[in-house]
């Protein structure tokens, strides 16, 4: 095929799709390109979800439907979730997907607006009570908690290292390879792969630097950066040159552990983990712009919820009181 104006030749034997193939990409819906370019696993398959409870909820069975969405069927739909005592959180999260969606079919003039623009969303609130931070006493004590001596203890040590040291998310902490321990500027760093495909590169702390070379070296696969950084230590299935899962960490390290100390498995969580380490930045004077890109915020309004150096207790006038 030849392109006189542009001099482009490429040969038919060249191409990778078949004419039909071609023809089939071309006719996909909005709809589906939307959801195909949601990178992240866990929000791919909540949005859908939500989409789909949205879809349930108007009653829309064809994709072309959508077109007919109004604001109105959004503030009844927010009201409706409203009456089932969901988290604001929740909420939010079901209107923003809904949001996300349409404003895709904007940009690709499938809709002429945006029906959730304009819908009040509830309060974000705060994270006090929810993921509340630990202690420096807790801290230390979950620090030291796994064994020194044994390959589980010591990859358990480095996870709660850095965990409470850097305040990933679980996600980000098992998609970390051997090769994203990176050396720059002569300062050793993580590449985070965050939300939305981001990457942030946080530099490590000595503690957890020390931990993690621990760790390898008794793993055995410090030289293979392609490998998962924290892997399975055991495994009836096989498996172990894959990632620690999510759950796996919650359940198998900061629930274990947590509840070997008598902390409450339900309150110590890992988000609780980040939830310390951005509350102990801030109390330490960390410059809160800093803190939100360390910890990968789209808005520094959600970094905010972790600053409580305003609510500290010992700063409270009940303490001022004497008779």
């Amino acid at each position: 095929m030849v392109n006189g104006s542009s001099g482009l030749v490429v040969e038919t034997s060249e191409r990778l799709l078949t004419a039909s193939e071609f023809q089939n990409l071309a006719s996909v819906p909005p709809e589906v390109e939307w959801f195909a370019n949601i990178e992240n696993a866990n929000t791919q398959r909540a949005y859908r979800n939500d989409v789909r409870e949205f879809m349930r909820f108007a009653g829309i069975h064809q994709a072309e439907e959508f077109r007919l969405v109004k604001r109105s069927h959004l503030i009844a739909w927010r009201k409706q979730l409203e009456t089932r005592t969901l988290e604001a959180s929740t909420v939010r999260r079901k209107l923003s997907a809904v949001a996300s969606l349409f404003d895709y079919l904007c940009e690709c003039n499938a809709v002429q607006f945006n029906p959730a623009d304009g819908v009040k969303r509830p309060n974000q609130g705060t994270n006090e009570g929810k993921s509340p931070a630990l202690g420096d006493v807790e801290a230390k004590a979950l620090l030291e908690a796994p064994a020194p001596d044994t390959l589980k203890g010591l990859r358990d040590r480095a996870i709660l290292s850095i965990l409470l040291f850097h305040g990933l998310r679980r996600a980000e902490l098992c998609s970390l390879t051997v090769g994203d321990m990176q050396s720059r500027r002569g300062v050793m760093h993580f590449r985070v792969h965050g939300k939305g495909g981001k990457i942030r590169f946080l530099p490590v702390h000595p503690h957890s630097l020390q931990r993690v070379s621990e760790y390898l070296e008794h793993a055995g696969h410090g030289n293979k950066p392609g490998n998962a950084l924290f892997r399975p230590v055991k495994n009836s299935a096989g498996g172990l040159d894959e990632a620690l899962t999510g759950h796996g960490v919650y359940k198998d390290v900061v629930r274990k552990y947590a509840r070997a100390l008598g902390l409450d498995p339900s309150v110590v969580c890992v988000h609780g983990l980040r939830a310390t380490a951005a509350t102990n930045a801030l109390d330490h004077e960390a410059d809160i712009a800093k803190v939100q890109e360390w910890l990968g915020h789209a808005s520094i309004a959600t970094t905010r919820l972790y600053d409580r150096r305003k609510t500290k207790p010992e700063d409270s006038p009940t303490f001022k009181v004497s008779y």
